[in-house]
């Protein structure tokens, strides 16, 4: 059960080691520009092996949990599927609903974790496998990988390793689970946290933060839904950004009295931003109906002085 490209290498390893008898995924859904119906990349996985493949609505209607029923599965292995499961399905294997989840539970439990994990400046990261239960995320840990964060992580490169390692810790987690050897390792719910869903919004930069927060910020929402501001009443994607290293106190004392957001210095390839605290050195942007492209590109066509103050 799973439905993003995220949960496209567990599916892939169950195949090679396993008989899988069914998919279960979201139903396709309209994209792009034209809206036309897509199916989602576990959909597209499954029948490029003729596996069978069901699309609830809602898993939770009793028809669809006596289809499940019906075709007697030994486990059920659950990766970002995007619904929360019933008591009614998780009682159905006998091995039980594993779950394959993107953090080193307890903490980061929700929709968001890999990005959570970048935008709180987190060192590392990891999969758990866990017997799923009731609550969100909460069920008994069995075994976890951890990760290292690089410095210049971003959401999409961590989603990319964090899904290759689950494909290859869910093979490590069924073995143990057939020889009778798993672990149930309980949750401390007191150092668990929340990872709630990205939205735009979470997107728009308030330069008021310090630049260490924005720089984490613009690298957790790369490629969705993207860090942004404003410039002459347009959004501005900014893509990539360091913290500025400055080793000037005099010039840091004056630049501390200049507006967060505003433009303090333009050279060939970038552009320094004033932040609550310290400076952002800006990469790589794209304006809104335009390319994503380097600053030194961006510049050729689009005019940037220093006192510029971005915003609404």
């Amino acid at each position: 059960m799973g439905t993003p490209e995220f949960a496209v290498p567990t599916l892939e390893a169950l195949i090679a080691h396993h008989e899988v008898i069914a998919v279960v995924t979201q139903p396709d859904k309209p994209k792009g520009r034209g809206k036309a119906m897509a199916c989602p990349p576990v959909k597209e996985t499954a029948m490029a092996h003729d596996i069978p493949v069901y699309q609830p609505v809602r898993v939770r209607e009793e028809s669809f949990v006596g289809t499940l029923r019906e075709l007697q599965p030994d486990v059920i292995v659950v990766v970002a599927f995007g619904q929360i499961l019933p008591e009614s399905i998780l009682n159905i294997p006998p091995y039980g609903c594993i779950n394959v989840h993107a953090s080193l539970l307890p903490k980061y439990r929700g929709a968001a974790p890999m990005q959570w994990a970048i935008i709180n400046g987190e060192k590392e990261t990891g999969i758990t496998t866990m017997y799923m239960a009731k609550g969100l995320d909460t069920g008994d840990m069995i075994d976890t990988v951890v990760i290292p964060i690089d410095p210049k992580e971003t959401g999409e490169t961590l989603h990319d390793k964090l899904s290759a390692a689950g494909g290859k810790l869910i093979l490590q987690t069924l073995e143990e689970l057939e020889a009778g050897t798993a672990k149930r390792i309980p949750q401390d719910d007191a150092k668990s946290s929340y990872a709630g869903m990205l939205t735009r919004a979470l997107g728009e930069i308030d330069w008021t933060k310090s630049a260490v927060e924005i720089e984490r910020l613009i690298r957790g929402l790369n490629s969705w839904p993207s860090a942004y501001t404003y410039l002459h009443g347009k959004t501005l994607k900014i893509w990539d950004a360091d913290v500025a290293q400055s080793d000037a106190r005099q010039e840091e004392t004056a630049l501390s009295k200049t507006a967060p957001g505003t433009v303090t210095a333009v050279k060939k390839d970038c552009f320094y931003v004033q932040t609550g605290d310290g400076q952002l050195k800006v990469n790589e942007v794209q304006l809104q109906g335009k390319k994503r492209m380097s600053v030194q590109a961006f510049l050729l066509g689009n005019r940037i002085e220093k006192g510029l103050v971005y915003g609404r």
